[in-house]
């Protein structure tokens, strides 16, 4: 695979140092990418970074993964309209490590070959005091310089600190550790970085006598302009904890038909002529083409057995057929969602130690109908179940033993009336 020309037919490649591309054609490079942990967990535009490295170890070259122990407590001004809000010392070494065990799964890791590496620039700082970063990182660069980069200029108005201002500093100098520890000479990420990148390039060649390259990558945006990434609810991040996985498999089936194109680009490792045989294929039937990415995507970022357990929660809330089968494969974490989805009602546990009658349960607990009257016909009309079973009897009694994992318990009248007791 020819790394560059595979970024282009993905639309991937926005820019490059000159010689990028033949440096990359004469042998096995090492290059990077940096991911501060200033969120809780990756989320989707953070995995087109991935993605980048991904093929970037598929093309033979080696990547190298740079958590932002240290830039991540400076903030990168880059694309941001006003100064970061600064995270406690706690909270970025909290979101590191999950971001660094979700990254593991995601690339092969290893000291053979073309594996990746694993680094932190905590390091290159932890034992270096300012007087030494002044003197041996501050001199490289003019002020005139690092003026000249757009994530500065495009913050001179609003404003911006001192901190702020030395983050391509410190993103230069990480690369010049990366070059002389681990031969790195190739530093990618996307098009808001390229100021940044290319200073680490300048230190390279003033600090190392080297040649390094940049190559960047367009930002992902939506048809209308928008920020790629994000739902109404909020970001969709690859962390099951952050992001259910039936939650992360919606959001590619709701996008727009409009985007489908870049999306299956970006995201998939399908071949070229799989892609576009797929395309010629489904092209009036954009919803297969939908469903074929986001299986992709589950599968890959939470296993084929969550993929199933998804498709088993679509099951349950779209297909009125779904039977108990379908309910009882569902995991705690499942249910969960289940809950999340349809209307749900928290119920202690002292309702169920001795046991609750049904019309009690629906239209005292729970009010799914306004009167005992109307659950007694609706039990009459075997239109009443609990976990998937029909309810034949007024005198029924619910209890423990109609737990789901301890926790759970899915009431239904007729076909689309559906609520979760969640019992705690």
């Amino acid at each position: 695979m020819n790394f560059i020309e595979e970024l282009r037919w993905r639309n991937m490649f926005h820019q490059s140092t000159e010689g990028a591309e033949e440096h990359l054609n004469t042998g096995m490079r090492t290059g990077y990418i940096g991911f501060d942990p200033t969120a809780p967990a990756l989320g989707i535009g953070n995995y087109v970074q991935i993605m980048i490295l991904t093929l970037f170890q598929k093309a033979g070259h080696r990547p190298i993964v740079l958590m932002g122990g240290a830039t991540g407590r400076v903030g990168d001004p880059s694309g941001k309209d006003k100064e970061r809000e600064l995270k406690t010392l706690d909270e970025l070494d909290g979101n590191l490590n999950r971001q660094k065990a979700h990254l593991m799964k995601l690339l092969e890791f290893g000291d053979k070959g073309n594996q990746a590496i694993l680094r932190n620039n905590l390091d290159f700082y932890k034992n270096m005091d300012v007087l030494t970063f002044l003197r041996d990182v501050g001199k490289t660069l003019t002020v005139n310089y690092m003026l000249s980069k757009d994530s500065v200029q495009n913050r001179l108005e609003s404003g911006l600190s001192f901190t702020e201002f030395s983050y391509q500093l410190l993103q230069a100098y990480d690369f010049q550790c990366l070059y002389r520890e681990h031969g790195c000479s190739l530093q990618m990420g996307g098009s808001d970085q390229w100021g940044n990148i290319t200073s680490g390039t300048e230190f390279i060649r003033r600090n190392l006598s080297e040649k390094a390259h940049a190559i960047t990558t367009p930002l992902l945006t939506k048809s209308d302009g928008k920020k790629f990434g994000k739902s109404e609810e909020g970001n969709i991040f690859l962390d099951p904890d952050h992001t259910s996985p039936y939650k992360f498999y919606q959001f590619w089936i709701n996008s727009d038909d409009k985007d489908l194109p870049k999306l299956t680009r970006y995201f998939t490792l399908k071949t070229r002529e799989e892609v576009e045989a797929l395309e010629l294929e489904y092209a009036n039937n954009p919803v297969a083409l939908k469903r074929i990415l986001a299986e992709e995507l589950t599968v890959r970022i939470h296993s084929e057995p969550v993929y199933k357990a998804v498709l088993n929660v679509s099951e349950l809330l779209f297909n009125n057929r779904a039977g108990k089968e379908t309910l009882f494969e569902l995991g705690e974490r499942d249910l969960a969602t289940v809950a999340g989805e349809i209307p749900s009602f928290e119920v202690p546990k002292s309702v169920l130690s001795n046991g609750v009658g049904i019309i009690e349960l629906m239209s005292e607990v729970t009010n799914m109908l306004p009167s005992k009257a109307e659950v007694k016909r609706a039990i009459q009309g075997q239109a009443v179940s609990v976990n998937k079973e029909k309810i034949t009897s007024l005198d029924a009694v619910i209890n423990h033993e109609s737990l789901l994992h301890g926790k759970y318990i899915m009431l239904e009248n007729g076909k689309k009336n559906k609520v979760m007791l969640v019992v705690n």
